[in-house]
């Protein structure tokens, strides 16, 4: 919300359950909330979106990124002009500041094969694919509903883009320029807005979500819904598995809106360590995907 990203060094300590933390970069330019980000760690770049509509390149290396704009460099140091702070690292700008949503700008992944090329969501409605060496659109694909997270999966046949909506549900879609329909399948059983997505590191065809319902959710999409058709095209599935917030088991209800005091607001997938969540609970959570996968 301070409309920053700060770059951090982790060194491990030899007890292998502490560590030290210590501020390396501090990147500016941004003129709203920064909303989600996504790093590529071979070409050292990151790409934000805000809810102004902008999405924002950057390099975490200082001696390449440019001067951070004064405007910026004001609003984070009103009381001292300089460009150095002592808690933040070094203030650099962006590689390239696009406005590519009419709207907010909800989520931004690298394209999962060429870092060159991103897609963008937006609660315009709309998933954009960006040339990041030209800073322009290139494809837009336009969905019946605000999109409010979004992830890259590899799909069955082909890749896809999986993209969460206020409207409570996953679309997935096929992102390619040649692409027939818009919705290749729809992931329903979500009661609140769809705030954060994940692919399976293991396989090809999995993921997960995390919503203000207060559950994740994990999908297959080998599982389809006979008979079922998506408003927009394609075909209907239904979660595999639903992962409950440990801290509201045993609890009374508060109140009928699903997810009130426990909303998930992000998750991730990782190979090692499961299913990692936290939410309004103020807990991370942590469940083994493999072994919620076998049941």
């Amino acid at each position: 919300m301070d409309q920053t990203v700060r770059v951090w060094k982790y060194k491990e300590g030899s007890d292998k359950l502490s560590g030290d933390l210590k501020p390396t970069l501090e990147l500016l330019g941004h003129k709203g909330g920064i909303e989600s980000m996504d790093v590529h760690t071979p070409s050292s770049r990151i790409l934000t979106a805000s809810n102004t509509g902008e999405i924002g390149l950057w390099t975490t290396s200082a001696s390449a990124a440019p001067d951070a704009p004064e405007s910026a460099l004001l609003q984070a140091n009103p009381a001292k002009k300089r460009k150095v702070s002592v808690s933040s690292g070094v203030q650099k700008g962006a590689l390239s500041m696009m406005q590519i949503h009419s709207g907010p700008a909800s989520a931004v992944v690298f394209h999962p094969e060429d870092s060159t090329a991103a897609y963008s969501a937006g609660q315009d409605h709309t998933i954009r694919t960006i040339d990041l060496t030209t800073s322009k659109v290139v494809h837009s694909l336009t969905t019946a509903h605000p999109l409010l997270s979004l992830c890259s999966v590899q799909g069955i046949s082909t890749p896809l883009l999986a993209a969460g909506t206020s409207a409570r549900h996953i679309t997935l879609v096929d992102p390619r320029v040649s692409a027939t329909t818009t919705s290749v399948m729809t992931l329903r059983g979500h009661r609140n807005f769809v705030t954060s997505l994940s692919a399976s590191p293991m396989d090809n065809y999995s993921l997960v979500s995390g919503s203000h319902d207060g559950t994740c959710r994990i999908w297959d999409l080998r599982s389809v819904r006979t008979g079922s058709k998506a408003e927009g095209g394609g075909s209907v599935s239904e979660a595999v598995y639903i992962i409950e917030r440990e801290s509201q088991k045993g609890q009374k209800k508060k109140s009928d809106i699903p997810g009130q005091g426990c909303k998930v607001f992000g998750v991730a997938w990782d190979k090692q360590w499961g299913i990692v969540s936290g939410g309004e609970d103020k807990q991370v959570q942590i469940n083994k995907g493999s072994d919620l996968l076998a049941k």
